[in-house]
């Protein structure tokens, strides 16, 4: 099949493609490098640098491609600038995953997978494990937009006949993963301590998140292509996971038993715990994460490791 990945110079989606085309798939690339980089998109890869909110882009590529699926991970996922700039969260997430969901049917696209969220989604639950058809009760305008591209997928379905499948993720973490983004525990603890830097825990360290290493969420969006149908799945490890948990695991895999960390106040909107009921995904998308958090630590660390040891070499002058 012929499948259009959006955002797949980021963390995620690149390992989304990679599964894909290693399976035989022909895939196309769409990103507009404001937070991906280049060099997770192979050579031989068909690229376009296009943002998700030029239309006539949009249509031009998916003219040109004519792709069989749509896997769209593009977004605006700063939930902070979210905050400060909700239009600008609407415009990218709401009005560009419309203006690929139009395209789509438009083409003729067969069927369209949503990288969606849960945690943001969900708010505060008052009850865990956290299921599906728990109420949405989004606390930032990240939520609100991410959940809100679920009803539309629902109503292109009702009205055009699109096939979905909405995937709403958990912690993701793995390699490639970036410390810019206020998600990316495991990429920040790992970046400090190999620069011998305290890591700031938000909070008391008690807080819950479900963590799932980056190629279970590539195997889902696998099974996605053809199970699963006009669904929405949790997207998670089910097991609940505490900040202090990534500090521990994160400092024995590098080693750096001498590093502590330092607590601060917790940051307005975060939600204190959550953990997901995976089992709609286990019955219907016959799919349940198979990387333990202690083995995700030991591959994400050893990532991380050897791109800092990259680095040293990098800079080091030729002539020394």
């Amino acid at each position: 099949m012929k499948i259009l990945v959006t955002g797949a110079a980021g963390f995620i989606a690149s390992h989304v493609a990679d599964a894909y085309a290693a399976l035989g798939h022909d895939v196309i690339v769409l990103d507009d490098l404001s937070r991906g980089s280049r060099n997770n998109v192979p050579s031989s890869r068909r690229f376009y640098q296009v943002d998700i909110q030029d239309r006539p882009a949009i249509d031009k590529l998916f003219a040109k491609e004519k792709p069989d699926v749509v896997n769209h991970h593009a977004a605006q996922m700063d939930v902070r600038r979210g905050v400060r700039e909700p239009i600008f969260d609407a415009q990218v997430n709401i009005l560009g995953s419309l203006n690929l969901i139009e395209a789509s049917v438009a083409n003729g696209v067969k069927r369209f997978i949503y990288a969606a969220t849960a945690g943001a989604g969900y708010g505060e639950p008052k009850e865990m494990p956290v299921p599906e058809n728990y109420p949405i009760n989004p606390i930032t305008p990240y939520g609100v937009s991410k959940h809100t591209v679920e009803h539309y997928l629902f109503t292109f379905h009702d009205l055009y006949g699109l096939k979905y499948v909405a995937l709403r993720y958990g912690n993701v973490y793995g390699p490639r993963q970036s410390s810019q983004g206020e998600a990316g525990v495991f990429a920040i603890f790992s970046e400090q301590m190999l620069a011998g830097i305290e890591p700031v825990i938000y909070g008391d360290g008690s807080k819950i998140r479900d963590y799932v290493y980056v190629s279970d969420v590539a195997a889902a969006n696998v099974a996605a292509l053809d199970r699963g149908t006009c669904e929405i799945f949790n997207i998670s490890s089910g097991v609940p996971t505490t900040d202090l948990d990534v500090f521990t695991e994160v400092r024995k895999n590098l080693n750096k038993d001498q590093i502590g960390c330092k607590y601060v106040p917790k940051r307005p909107g975060e939600i204190d715990r959550i953990c997901l009921d995976v089992s709609k995904a286990k019955n219907l998308l016959q799919w349940r994460a198979q990387v333990s958090l202690q083995e995700g630590a030991r591959l994400t660390t050893a990532y991380f490791q050897r791109e800092a040891s990259q680095s040293k070499v990098s800079a080091v002058p030729a002539n020394s």
